[in-house]
């Protein structure tokens, strides 16, 4: 096939997607995302990086086949960017010893990092906690962040923005998207659609504005910096219909919680989600954005929303330029009019969407507001000195998902308002904060006056980070703590963070909620979980008169009074315009660009890397393997290799302690030292092995069935010569596209994981670390115990998808036989296994083409 160029505007061309009708294509039923990966794939054909099979499979939109195209940005925050770039330095190191020029290894495709997940609620309810929080940020972070201003300086096409400036979505959002980018392609000024990579799983934020992004692991990451294609299946797109209207005190967190809700049970893991429908231009692209940013809690790759008036006007609010993108659009047919075909539809009703919270342990488990007191109802109440049974300890107004919607933070200043105006006060045993995703948002709240409402409740700006949603709430106060501890209770937290799997937001709390701002607020005054607020008070005034949650929630037409001050170009320019430089912390940092990365033997943070030194293993059958754990349903990448706190009794914080840190800080700040991520495999205090009675990171060796950490297992079994293997159930490594997850698996030494399913970004960074992930039956349905040996056979030949034999046999000798499904989904995937991962994979190519 051969394909044209245009003129669209001045001296811009762009490859219309009309000329595919003279190959029989009819572009205007295909679903607007798919057209989008089209138009990459047709403007990068060359026969070699993209060839003729992938035209074919995305033109014939060939469900399940795989093709290849290239992503126009990476985004990365640092607990996800700072290993990559470790990976990318210990490969200057490696290309160096080989004799080749380091130089080699360096991004080909733009890439922004933004320091966002590092900071930690130490310090709020005052006028100080931001100032003193970025300070202990910058005294835990300094060696971290000496390593980001040394990539900054020695790679090019890489930006790093500073601390203090807000959080990656929220920042692609408002500022980094395009939408429609124009450089410069085979010599001509060309206008493409983005497409946007992510090493966060909620890079899917950015389908609000109507730019195809969602998250991959920080390995797939690194291929695509290289120069790599990015590979994966054609996908199904399902269809959502919205209709209706959402009603009077209904906000856009409810709707994400219930669309999360319907679409987990639907099924759309691994699919796209495309959203039309005549109520799609009721929602703004905050709103938009909100739902977007959902996607791996309800499963789907991406939650799309096209380019339409809604799209130009956020683009024009934020000080963007939006002409290009409307003109583009147009002229291309991605700009939304008719209903193209979907691979199926789900309807959701607006009007049908009523206040609630989800939790306490997944996304996707909603409660309806009205239902949270039934839930949460104990017929006795442990009492402590402080606390109580179901009291609310912590609340949050925390995460991306939600600060970046006016709606929902205006509203909370308007609750906060009322409250503080009705002599309402948050209950003393509550830690409170606030966190925005920019300082467009401080700024709208100091203009709009409803700032000093919530810091009267003392909900502070603590931070213009990630804070509580990634597990840097902080510790909760000392009193607090102990009596929770002293008295065993059950205590909850309640955020508008994403996420609040098992302990991750904090090892002390029994469950922890997902609410939009204006309920976490709410909660904080009511302190306790289990409230009924339409037949209860949410408090007294000093007279001792009752005041109900509708008495203090905002209207909508309160909310729209303030509204404008939200979208205001000028902020945004302004806020915007030095967001590279950097705070007076981060302008002190002195380092000095080099080839090569001089590493700090003493270091407990940035460690050089093993993966280039380890031993290479052919793809053989795998005998006599041991379980190293087996385990449930739904284990999250937090129960793999958690983000929070390094606990002082834990493996990794006793061998911290060995070399003399005082300051364990957290394992996401401490992804640079693969001595310390190992010790964490598995170390979340909440996780359930099912060989063993107690939680936590521990397990039980075979054959002589002694108790010990994963760590002492894994080193024990190495010792031996054992391989290993990992048993699971349903949604093995949900949550956060966490690479670490999938690179402390395969330093513990697992050959493969047997699970009933796996969420899609942990599949494919278990097979770019090398790690065969492995679909089999439910194994309690199949009688496994968890002392048996395990064999694969038929790997020795693997084809994508091969189906192989499994042996479980116990030590009497009793086997039990299945087969299993090798999620090993494409050739290149089989590539990156055949080389021992994708680093190697495209290191050695690298180092033939250098």
């Amino acid at each position: 096939m051969e394909f044209q160029i245009s003129k669209l505007e001045g001296n811009i061309h762009y490859y219309p997607l009309n000329q595919l009708e003279q190959y029989g294509i009819n572009i205007n039923k295909y679903p607007y995302s798919l057209r989008v990966l089209i138009e990459n794939v047709i403007r990068n054909y060359d026969g070699k990086k993209i060839t003729d099979e992938d035209l074919e499979a995305i033109l014939k939109w060939q469900v399940g086949k795989e093709f290849s195209f290239l992503p126009t940005r990476v985004v990365m925050q640092d607990y996800t960017g700072v290993p990559l770039l470790v990976d990318l330095a210990g490969m200057r190191d490696e290309m160096k010893r080989r004799g080749k020029d380091p130089r080699v290894v360096n991004p080909v495709v733009p890439a922004d990092l933004i320091i966002d997940h590092s900071i930690q609620v130490d310090y709020y309810g005052t006028s100080y906690s931001l100032l003193w929080n970025m300070k202990k940020e910058f005294e835990r972070n300094e060696e971290r962040y000496k390593f980001l201003k040394w990539a900054q300086l020695s790679f090019r096409n890489f930006r790093v923005i500073p601390p203090g400036n807000g959080i990656i979505h929220q920042i692609n959002l408002e500022y980094l998207s395009k939408v429609v980018d124009v450089r410069e392609v085979k010599g001509v000024q060309t206008a493409f659609p983005e497409i946007v990579i992510g090493t966060d799983s909620h890079t899917t934020m950015d389908n609000g504005v109507s730019v195809l992004s969602w998250g991959v692991g920080g390995l797939e990451a690194e291929a695509v910096l290289l120069g790599e294609p990015y590979t994966m299946t054609v996908p199904e797109v399902v269809g959502v219909k919205l209709v209706g209207d959402i009603n009077e005190g209904v906000t856009p967190t409810d709707v994400v919680l219930y669309i999360t809700e319907v679409l987990r049970k639907k099924g759309v893991v691994g699919k796209f989600v495309e959203f039309f429908g005549p109520s799609l231009s009721k929602l703004s692209v905050p709103d938009r954005a909100t739902i977007a940013n959902m996607a791996p809690e309800y499963g789907a790759t991406v939650g799309y929303f096209p380019i339409d008036s809604q799209t130009l006007n956020y683009l024009a609010g934020t000080g963007r330029d939006y002409k290009i993108v409307e003109i583009y659009a147009k002229a291309q047919g991605l700009f939304y009019s008719e209903v193209p075909n979907y691979t199926d539809v789900v309807e959701i009703d607006l009007s049908k969407i009523e206040p609630s919270l989800a939790g306490p342990r997944n996304p996707d488990e909603r409660v309806p507001l009205r239902e949270m007191k039934k839930k949460n109802e104990k017929k006795e109440k442990k009492k402590g000195k402080i606390v109580s049974d179901n009291d609310v300890v912590l609340t949050a107004i925390t995460s991306c998902t939600n600060t970046s919607n006016p709606t929902v933070m205006l509203g909370a200043g308007i609750l906060a308002k009322k409250a503080v105006e009705h002599g309402l006060r948050v209950k003393p045993y509550v830690k409170t904060s606030t966190a925005p995703g920019s300082p467009v948002v401080v700024e709208y709240l100091k203009e709009s006056g409803l700032l000093p409402y919530l810091e009267a409740l003392g909900f502070h700006i603590v931070g213009l980070g990630c804070t509580t949603c990634i597990g840097n709430a902080g510790p909760l106060p000392k009193a607090v703590e102990e009596d929770i501890k002293q008295n065993n209770l059950e205590v909850y937290g309640v955020i508008s963070g994403n996420r609040n799997f098992e302990g991750r937001v904090n090892p002390l709390l029994k469950g922890v909620y997902l609410a939009s701002p204006i309920l976490v607020v709410a909660y904080a005054l009511a302190g306790r979980i289990d409230i009924d607020f339409e037949n209860e008070p949410i408090g007294y005034d000093p007279n001792d008169n009752p005041v109900y949650l509708k008495d203090i929630w905002p209207s909508l037409e309160e909310i729209k009074q303030y509204m404008s001050l939200s979208l205001n170009p000028e902020i945004y320019r302004q806020k915007y315009s030095k967001i590279y430089e950097g705070d007076e912390n981060w302008k002190s940092l002195k380092v000095t660009e080099s080839e090569t990365y001089n590493w700090d033997p003493s270091s407990t943070y940035i460690k050089e890397p093993p993966w280039f030194t380890l031993p290479s293993q052919s793809l053989d059958d795998i005998k006599e393997a041991r379980i190293l754990l087996l385990l449930g349903d739904k284990i999250t990448t937090d129960h793999i290799s958690p983000a929070g706190p390094i606990l002082p009794d834990s493996v990794a914080g006793q061998y911290l302690k060995q070399l003399g840190v005082k300051e364990l800080n957290t394992y996401g700040a401490r992804r640079g030292n693969h001595e310390v991520m190992i010790r964490g495999g598995f170390a979340n205090p909440k996780l359930k092995n099912l060989l063993v009675d107690k939680e936590g990171g521990i397990t039980k060796h075979f054959p002589d069935g002694k108790i010990m950490s994963v760590y002492e297992a894994s080193e024990l079994y190495k010792k031996e010569g054992v391989p290993l293997v990992i048993v699971a159930g349903k949604q093995y490594g949900s949550g956060s596209s966490r690479d670490w997850a999938a690179k402390v698996t395969a330093l513990l030494g697992v050959k493969a994981v047997l699970a009933e399913s796996f969420e899609r970004i942990h599949r494919s960074n278990l097979v770019a670390m090398g790690v065969l992930p492995i679909q089999i039956p439910d194994w309690r349905g199949l009688g496994i115990k968890g002392d048996e040996t395990v064999s694969i056979y038929g790997l020795k030949d693997l084809t994508p998808r091969k189906k192989v034999k499994i042996e479980f046999k116990s030590s009497d000798g009793k086997v039990i036989t299945t087969e299993g499904l090798v999620r090993v989904d494409t050739n290149v995937e089989l590539e990156y296994v055949r080389e021992g991962g994708v680093l190697k994979y495209v290191f050695n190519k690298l180092i033939y083409e250098g």
